[in-house]
């Protein structure tokens, strides 16, 4: 048995090699990878010998050769293709290692030149991948560290299964997209310029090549009639939906994951760290119906339910802190699609273990770095994307974090500190609410939240509606509006319904009949001057 290696992440290939050589596997090798074995003592074949060809062009041509492409392509079945590796003195190749130039991490630093991107374009790896996928049923092909132990296992047992042959081949073509949509990615964001040491990249490139791994087969999609499927992204955030680990419950629906994501993203806005204080997000049809902070889980919980009882039977629930016995109590008392955390205790478990539907969800929040530089390291997605007809629209994501030192007292009234608090705890949730989005709040929970409705008014008049249903006073609340208000008439029914101050964006060309109108009844008004629509 021949087996091929040639690494530019030598992770674990050392130990790898010096397990396939008592099996009785020829090693061939190239450039650094061969030096790597040869100084650990084992016999290893260069490529060059085996070519009969020196690497050359600075090793841009080593392994573009028959004597490696004849061997790894031919059928065992064929006698003719036999024949014909006998008739050129041509070996057959059975095992291919291989990763690839590094060319991701290369042009993922800020200081990467168009020269260091292009000279870790691998051509030679790809070339060689590609052949040894294709004879699959002959020639297994390894291209990543992971594989090593699995497929020295079987060999031992006697022979790799073809079963993992054909999986080995599917991830060798995947990763080759993968790789190439990456050089496509980069090469199209490119603004080139022969005078620039380090091109200009646009955010968005010309060609968008997505990457995404299915995650599981879903039973249907947002109806019925409907197929769907979950995927990820290639590399997800940390601490994102997709690497939750369901505990209990019956499988997820289109819906519960849609669902759970508003949910998840909510909470997490509210802080990530054992500092954080304690959050509660429940939601409904991907709108928030009910957000809290208490002193614990079980203290936000009770808060955020209070919101809108109604609207949270059949809920999605998520929490930014551990969920312990007393939490887990409380929850289980009501009808619950959902729930997400980034840890429980044993005794909170046991108490869900009578809920057996309730689907449990932890996903851990260790990996998250608030100061973090890019969206990824904080946890957030760089970029959102919604599907029109026969095309994509792409955009940054909302990742705006709103300071206080942000806000510009517009009325004459000055806020408080207490109002203050209340005014960015009502903007953080108005980021989640549907448009148009108005989002009555007090002492750190909110206390009536009106979504989606073609007008202001009408949003303005259901939080007002839904408060009084849950037997809550809206005196002296802060509203958060997730665009200006383009009349007065908006601003007077929240006021009406009791707002003692108001936080939104500003910038209608009414903005002076608005502060006039909030000077007149005596509330405090700051605008932020960002707008959070969410449709």
């Amino acid at each position: 048995m021949n087996a091929l290696i040639s690494v530019s992440d030598k992770t674990g290939i050392l130990e790898f090699a010096q397990a396939l050589h008592p099996l009785g596997v020829r090693l061939i090798s190239t450039g650094g990878t061969a030096r790597l074995l040869a100084d650990a003592g084992l016999p290893v074949t260069e490529v060059a010998e085996l070519t009969g060809f020196p690497e050359m062009l600075d090793g841009r041509v080593k392994t573009l050769h028959p004597k490696v492409h004849g061997g790894l392509l031919a059928r065992r079945d064929l006698p003719e293709h036999m024949a014909a590796l006998a008739a050129h003195g041509i070996e057959t190749i059975d095992l291919l290692v291989v990763n690839l130039y590094p060319f991701e991490a290369t042009v993922a630093r800020p200081d990467c030149t168009l020269a260091d991107a292009i000279e870790n374009i691998d051509i030679g790896g790809p070339a060689m991948v590609r052949s040894a996928a294709k004879n699959w049923r002959d020639v297994a092909v390894l291209t990543d560290a992971s594989q090593y132990p699995r497929v020295l296992e079987e060999l031992k047992a006697g022979g790799i299964r073809l079963a993992t042959r054909f999986e080995l081949a599917v991830a060798a073509f995947n990763r080759i997209s993968n790789y190439d949509a990456a050089i496509s990615d980069y090469l199209s964001s490119i603004e080139f310029d022969e005078a620039a040491e380090v091109p200009r990249r646009h955010e968005f490139p010309g060609q968008s090549n997505g990457r995404f791994v299915k995650l599981q087969d879903l039973r249907y999609g947002e109806n019925p009639h409907q197929s769907a499927a979950f995927y990820r992204d290639l590399h997800p955030a940390p601490g994102s939906l997709v690497t939750a680990r369901q505990l209990q419950g019956k499988e997820l629906s289109y819906n519960n994951i849609a669902d759970a994501d508003a949910a998840w993203e909510c909470v997490k806005s509210f802080g990530t760290t054992a500092n954080a204080p304690a959050a509660c997000v429940i939601v409904k049809h991907a709108n928030p119906c009910g957000v809290a902070v208490g002193v614990d889980a079980l203290d936000a919980y009770r808060k955020a339910f209070q919101t809108d009882p109604t609207s949270a039977f059949g809920g999605i629930i998520a929490f930014n802190r551990p969920v312990d016995a007393a939490a887990a109590q409380a929850v289980s008392q009501q009808f619950v699609e959902v729930l997400m955390a980034p840890a429980y205790s044993p005794e909170a478990l046991e108490v869900f273990k009578a809920k057996a539907n309730v689907r449990v969800l932890e996903i851990p929040l260790d990996g998250i770095d608030p100061a973090g530089a890019t969206p990824w390291a904080r946890g957030l997605n760089a970029h959102d994307v919604k599907r029109v007809g026969s095309g994509l629209l792409i955009q940054s994501a909302d990742n705006h974090e709103l300071q206080r030192s942000d806000l510009k007292v517009v009325t004459r009234r000055v806020p408080t500190e207490q109002e203050l608090d209340d005014l960015l705890f009502a903007w953080k949730v108005a980021k989640f609410v549907k448009s148009n989005a108005i989002v009555f709040c007090k002492g750190g929970m909110t206390m009536g939240v009106g979504a989606g409705q073609m007008s202001r008014l009408d949003s303005a008049r259901i939080a007002s509606i839904k408060a009084q249903a849950a037997g809550l006073s809206l005196q002296g609340t802060a509203v958060a509006s997730d665009a200006f208000f383009p009349f007065r008439d908006g601003l007077d029914v929240v006021v009406d319904a009791g707002a003692s101050c108001i936080i939104q964006p500003g910038g209608s060309i009414r903005d002076a009949e608005v502060i006039a109108a909030a000077d007149e009844r005596g509330v405090a008004m700051v605008f932020t001057g960002v707008r959070h629509f969410r449709h």
